[in-house]
């Protein structure tokens, strides 16, 4: 598999109904399902369907097959099994000791994320809104900033706020709170904006594995009203992607060779026609 290939394989699977798809048609097997059925079970118009079997089949995670009248749609596992040989490649010479020493201290508490960027009032505090939601339980979550605002942006909470999040608990904080030499150990940083990626960083507790996630600033962008809103959504829809990837990785079983890997290529993939 190239890179290339595996970008799109991560990218089709990163949107929801793609997902769905998907991992329906794993469990259904070597017998298929019909298109129909598929529409019917995901409650999607045809041509939806269409499109999300489009970017599917052109990720090659599924194949159609005509029986009679009848289109049939079987996933590609083997997709999957070459996606995670090529993000594990030269991982298979490591130690096996560190290996176990790794995976053990994972499993020792909730990992701990950090999200990064400079003010801490946008990009940061909705990808923590983000990783609260779909890594609850496995994952401890914080965002700071190296110049952080008095406030979180009003729009990032608006945005937060209409879908479904308490919106009281989030606030702008400095990275020095996390950067102290008896603070809690953090197993994983993520930068959002070129700046903080840029600027020299603490030296974290903990020695985590660190990624840089770019993502435009949308308290940047100038439009109207309803266009900035737009902006917050689709930013947020973006980290969102790449966490809900991110979440889904058998972290606890993985070298940190391999993790480091992962969490630079999603932060390299491309999810804006995702």
């Amino acid at each position: 598999m190239t890179k290339a290939e595996a970008m799109a394989v991560l990218a089709a699977l990163s949107q929801e109904t793609r997902l769905d798809i998907f991992r329906m048609l794993a469990q259904r097997g070597s017998e298929g399902m019909p298109a129909g059925e598929i529409g019917t079970r995901m409650k999607l118009p045809f041509p939806t369907l269409s499109f999300h079997l489009s970017h599917l089949k052109h990720a090659g995670l599924v194949v159609p097959r005509r029986e009679s009248r009848t289109v049939f749609y079987d996933a590609k596992v083997r997709t999957i099994d070459n996606l995670l040989a090529y993000l594990a490649a030269n991982c298979r010479g490591r130690n096996k000791a560190a290996h176990e020493e790794t995976k053990d201290t994972r499993a020792d508490h909730p990992m701990r994320v950090l999200f990064l960027c400079t003010r801490n009032s946008a990009r940061s505090i909705m990808a923590e809104a983000a990783m609260k939601r779909w890594g609850k339980g496995r994952f401890e979550v914080f965002s700071a900033g190296s110049d952080p605002a008095s406030d979180v942006h009003p729009e990032a909470l608006q945005v937060l706020k209409r879908l479904n999040y308490e919106i009281d608990e989030f606030h702008s904080k400095s990275w020095d709170e996390f950067a102290k030499r008896d603070g809690t150990p953090l197993d994983f940083v993520f930068t959002l904006c070129d700046r903080a990626a840029a600027e020299p960083c603490p030296a974290w507790p903990g020695q985590p594995l660190r990624a840089h996630w770019g993502v435009k600033d949308p308290v940047a962008f100038k439009g109207s009203k309803s266009a900035v809103h737009s902006e917050f959504l689709k930013t947020y829809a973006t980290l969102e992607q790449r966490i809900r990837i991110f979440t889904s990785l058998p972290i606890e079983t993985l070298e940190r060779y391999a993790l480091q890997r992962w969490v630079t290529e999603i932060g390299n993939l491309d999810l804006a026609a995702a």
